[in-house]
């Protein structure tokens, strides 16, 4: 794109000049304004005639001619296939996030649960998040990770299929306590068959793919046997893994449904939207999943949902068929392309009868009473904005919040947390913990200053967004610690605030320094404006105790067993891969260490109490 001189205005971008230059192929194109930014970003099967109908006299959307008035060029990249120009829209739209784009903001992988290969090993169920770059076999994607630790819980009791990480099984002498429980059959240590074992994952397999009657069936007969040669105890335990199956089937079961398929529906008010997707896998329910997409005003359902799937199922496991609430612009293409991603067959349907005619009302049902609760979220929060905006004296509405906090025991494994809030509340993309070092012990001052030193030196460096407003947790203290870092790196355009507890430490007592006008402010206990700094705070000391829990107990399981006197490094080696782990240690009674070589009584005491002392 060629720059535009100062002090020159830019000539008026002649659209149907520009398109008779295109080629007819496939590929994406980028509109930018005067000033360079980045207005919209779109892929094309013909470039040419698509790119033209911007210019069309019989263009009549708002949205569009408001987007062309701004345009000054246009620049296109060939694409050898329209599936190559779908991913490589996707990313563009990623990179810049142009306003006139529909942005789908929720862009983290799904969780799936994965089923190993065996190889050496026994197979192995587990959560996995992520590229699908691990040998084995992927079921999902789930709604969330709640879903799949739901999941694999139930499953741990029905099938016993571990799920121990590979250097915990590795190391184990003798099985470990998810065996005493009755939620792992032990293949570590050989305490089932080759044979059962393959049966238990072959059956926890035909439960992921929705065929609990083949499984019930199979059990049944087991059952049966077992009952006619007198084995009543193993009788038992089919019928019981019968009856925890039919309870599963009845809660989760659609009739009639035995494939894949994703249930997806839109609603649309003042101007934003909503997407709620229903994840259907095997005639089982998975749950579903909210999205608040960024739309450009006026923007049509139809538009919004293909916009959504373009993006959505970019790096997803695709179903088979796809239900929309409403129609999509050039579905035969949006089908083609996300067959060709997915590598199987890809139908979208609107007009469905029967179960599938419920689910898609249900998904309505659900996008629409989210949004209702949304705009009236945001109403509310942008109520808060607004007398934040007042009572702290500020000229514009404020874009973009950070608080920052300190987490310590005693001054050991101190963490401090930067939360982010915008229009929208927690922008939790934004969240930030610094691990703090070198300081003295307790030093709350030196931990605030070093955590604001990190945090804003890179985002001058890297011309990061800086908050229009900063909050501080603490007194004076803590706000000159911060007035410091701010002065040292000449950033003047930050509203300093800090948040002091009142004498009696209660909500509605705090204390706020305004630092710009060297006053001291309180608000009205029932201030929106209090209750939104109220919850920008407490996020932050949210933020902060959990990475410093976390901390904490990764010092803790590293530094345990060197504390205890008599424990060298070939005991503690031999104490971690005789149990399993430290876990498995601090589990351990006395006579269970002293059968470690070299580990007489009063070492197994000694290692026994630091494990169970109050402080641990």
């Amino acid at each position: 794109m060629s720059p535009r001189r100062e002090g020159t205005e830019p000539a008026a971008f002649d659209g149907k000049q520009f398109c008779r230059q295109l080629p007819s192929g496939p590929g994406i194109y980028r509109m930018y304004s005067a000033g360079g930014e980045v207005l919209y970003v779109g892929k094309a099967r013909n470039l040419k005639k698509r790119v033209a109908s911007y210019f069309s006299r019989s263009q009549t959307s708002a949205k569009t001619l408001s987007l062309v008035s701004q345009i000054q060029t246009i620049e296109i990249t060939v694409t050898h296939t329209e599936t190559e120009a779908l991913i490589l829209e996707n990313n563009l739209i990623k990179q810049h996030k142009p306003r006139y784009n529909i942005l789908l903001r929720d862009d983290k992988s799904y969780p799936y649960i994965l089923l190993s290969h065996g190889g050496e090993l026994a197979p192995r169920l587990s959560l996995y998040r992520g590229s699908r770059r691990e040998p084995g076999r992927y079921f999902g994607p789930y709604p969330g990770a709640g879903a799949v630790r739901e999941t694999l819980d139930m499953m741990q009791k029905l099938f016993k299929v571990r799920q121990c990480e590979d250097t915990f099984y590795r190391n184990r002498s003798r099985p470990c306590l998810q065996y005493q429980i009755k939620r792992c059959s032990a293949p570590c240590v050989k305490l089932v068959s080759d044979s059962d074992y393959a049966r238990d994952v072959r059956h926890a397999v035909m439960f992921l793919e929705g065929r609990n009657s083949e499984v019930i069936d199979e059990l049944a007969k087991k059952m049966e046997q077992a009952a006619s040669t007198q084995h009543y105890e193993e009788a038992a335990h089919y019928r019981d893994q019968i009856v925890s199956l039919r309870t599963v089937q009845e809660r989760q079961y659609i009739s009639g449904e035995r494939g894949d398929l994703d249930v997806i529906a839109v609603a649309v008010q003042a101007g934003v939207s909503c997407i709620d997707v229903f994840f259907i896998r095997h005639g089982h329910n998975l749950g579903n999943k909210t999205f608040y997409p960024k739309t450009p005003a006026e923007a049509e359902p139809g538009e919004i949902l293909s916009a959504f799937l373009s993006q959505y199922y970019q790096g997803q496991l695709t179903p088979g068929e796809i239900l929309l609430s409403t129609d999509v612009d050039e579905p035969e293409f949006i089908e083609q392309l996300l067959t060709e991603t997915a590598g199987h067959k890809v139908r979208l349907q609107t007009r469905v009868i029967g179960e599938r005619a419920r689910y898609l009302d249900l998904a309505r049902s659900n996008a629409q009473q989210n949004l209702k609760r949304h705009l009236s979220s945001r109403a509310s929060l942008a109520q808060r904005y607004v007398l934040l905006q007042q009572a702290l004296h500020l000229d514009a509405l404020p874009q973009r919040l950070e608080c920052f906090d300190i987490s310590h025991i005693s001054g050991q494994q101190t963490v401090a947390s930067c939360v982010v809030f915008n229009s929208d509340g927690p922008l939790k993309s934004d969240y930030r913990r610094f691990n703090i070092d070198g300081i003295t012990p307790g030093d709350d001052y030196a931990a605030l200053y070093q955590a604001l030193s990190r945090r804003y030196t890179r985002i001058k460096k890297e011309e990061g967004r800086l908050p229009d407003v900063l909050f501080i947790d603490g007194g004076t203290g803590q706000v000159a610690q911060a007035a410091r870092v701010l002065e040292e790196l000449q950033i003047t355009e930050v509203t300093l605030v800090g948040v002091a507890k009142g004498r009696e430490r209660k909500p509605g007592m705090e204390t706020l320094l305004l630092v710009s006008r060297d006053e001291e402010l309180h608000l009205d206990s029932d201030s929106p404006a209090l209750h939104l700094i109220q919850q920008i705070r407490d996020e932050a000391h949210r933020y902060a105790i959990t990475g410093h829990r976390q901390r904490r107990h990764k010092a803790q399981n590293s530094s345990t067993l060197e504390t205890i006197p008599g424990v060298g490094s070939q005991r503690r080696r031999e104490l971690l891969r005789q149990f399993g782990g430290l876990q498995g240690v601090s589990r351990a009674g006395v006579e269970d260490l002293m059968k470690i070589r070299g580990i007489n009584r009063a070492l197994a005491q000694r290692i026994y109490d630091t494990f169970h002392s109050d402080g641990h």
